[in-house]
């Protein structure tokens, strides 16, 4: 089994990453193997609504002039899907925007390519917004037919600095639960 994380933040060792490194140390410890991309800072173009996608059905955008096709490409091998993203006036970065509506027609057009994969959101916030953030991603997991684990609290840790997140111990501590409850959940889906 494998789960791939995408960080939406430009910031390639900000809040995010520590956010998602947490709950990849949990599903590792389950014997689950994770990759990280960085997304965040890097061009993804937006979704054209062409619908190109679903002329083609060959589990790629028309566009190639970014990352996106090969972003396709490792979602729909993995078995489990973590997006992170710092708060952005109260949504996601608009690298994930970007990244969310690109994949999400891809796997519609081509018969539903994260149906049935395992889905969590990881939101870095400084003070609030970040639950719009949350739900903007748990929206594309679960029009996507994806299943969402739980854990003992929102996805959300707090702090402006790089690292400061690390002091918010429910934060992590949630992080924690969440890597938990995700390889768990993988692996009862798999059995």
């Amino acid at each position: 089994m494998k789960v791939i994380a995408f960080n939406g933040s430009p910031r390639k060792n900000g809040n995010t990453s520590l956010l998602i490194k947490t709950v990849l140390e949990e599903i590792e410890k389950g014997g689950i193997e994770t990759e990280t991309m960085q997304i965040g800072g890097k061009k993804i173009n937006s979704c054209r609504a062409c619908y190109k996608c679903f002329e083609n059905k060959d589990g790629k955008c028309v566009m190639k002039d970014d990352a996106v096709n090969e972003y396709v490409a490792l979602m729909s091998a993995a078995d489990g899907i973590i997006i992170g993203t710092p708060t952005y006036f109260a949504d996601v970065s608009s690298e994930t925007k970007a990244f969310i509506d690109r994949t999400g027609f891809v796997s519609k057009a081509n018969g539903g390519l994260l149906n049935r994969k395992t889905g969590a959101a990881v939101v870095a916030v400084r003070r609030t917004g970040a639950l719009h953030a949350f739900d903007t991603i748990n929206h594309f997991f679960l029009i996507s037919g994806m299943i969402v684990p739980g854990s003992t609290y929102w996805n959300i840790g707090y702090g402006r600095e790089p690292g400061e997140v690390g002091q918010d111990e429910e934060g992590i501590e949630t992080m924690h639960e969440l890597g938990r409850n995700f390889a768990w959940l993988l692996k009862k889906t798999h059995e």
